[in-house]
């Protein structure tokens, strides 16, 4: 089989899956007779053309963690996006920093990430999180609580378009976000928030939640995040064994000095 045969079966395979495919799958589509099956090499080479032939056009061959997908390039968002009528998912800047977080400093504890922020992380935040498929659980520190330990996952890195970790901009590339803010015209985020006890001012560290992408918008209306990290204490969690007050376990009822 010819190279310009390679190519047209691997671009058809990318564009037919709308998806990340390695290059064992895209290895995987010419069969299983191995006189018929090209060499990785031959695979990366189709790709390596492809990429070339995509430049100055609409789209763009992008290698991410769970392989190459073809995909419109991100500067033409603006028009593409009219074509679907559903407004894109909208998180809230309280989600974003935790997930920042968790990206930078993993693997991290959620007591871990109430530190950095300086206020307790909302159920829902990490149950969002886990839902998108974003954060796993890594497993458990041998503390006690056995608090769950988080990182991130392969659809992070594809859906921000990572190859892997390395590719983050560094925090010396975003440690000015106080001007960021400032040239955004973004509220302060710490301005509504009340800190937790014994913690200290949320880390500047937060990156995700100024990234620019062109389908993840940023919340700033995120009151019912804010209420609920303001209401719930940062337990790291431990679990909460029940009370033994003996005055409140007599059964009892208080004399109200009526008769």
């Amino acid at each position: 089989m010819d190279q310009k045969q390679i190519k047209n079966i691997v671009e058809a395979g990318l564009l037919a899956v709308g998806g990340p495919l390695s290059v064992d799958q895209l290895q995987g589509l010419f069969g299983t007779d191995a006189d018929s099956i090209p060499e990785k090499t031959d695979i990366r080479d189709a790709l390596t053309t492809l990429a070339e032939e995509y430049e100055g056009r609409g789209i763009q061959l992008l290698e991410v963690a769970s392989g190459f997908r073809v995909q419109v390039r991100i500067e033409l968002s603006e028009w593409i996006s009219r074509l679907w009528l559903e407004r894109p998912p909208r998180y809230s800047r309280a989600l974003l920093e935790t997930l920042s977080i968790i990206a930078y400093r993993q693997p991290v504890t959620r007591g871990e990430i109430e530190d950095v922020r300086g206020v307790a992380v909302s159920t829902n935040i990490v149950r969002t999180l886990l839902d998108r498929n974003w954060i796993r659980v890594l497993g458990f520190r041998d503390v006690p609580g056995k608090p769950s330990i988080y990182g991130t996952t392969r659809e992070f890195l594809d859906y921000f378009g990572l190859k892997s970790l390395s590719d983050l901009p560094t925090l010396a590339d975003i440690s000015d976000l106080d001007n960021f803010n400032v040239e955004l015209d973004l509220p302060d985020p710490d301005a509504h928030e009340y800190s937790v006890p014994g913690s200290e001012e949320s880390s500047q560290e937060s990156v995700a939640s100024n990234q620019e992408q062109p389908v993840l918008e940023v919340d700033d209306d995120d009151d019912a995040d804010r209420a609920e990290e303001a209401e719930m204490p940062a337990m790291d969690d431990q679990a909460i064994e029940p009370g033994t007050d003996d005055e409140d376990s007599s059964g009892e009822l208080p004399d109200t000095g009526k008769a």
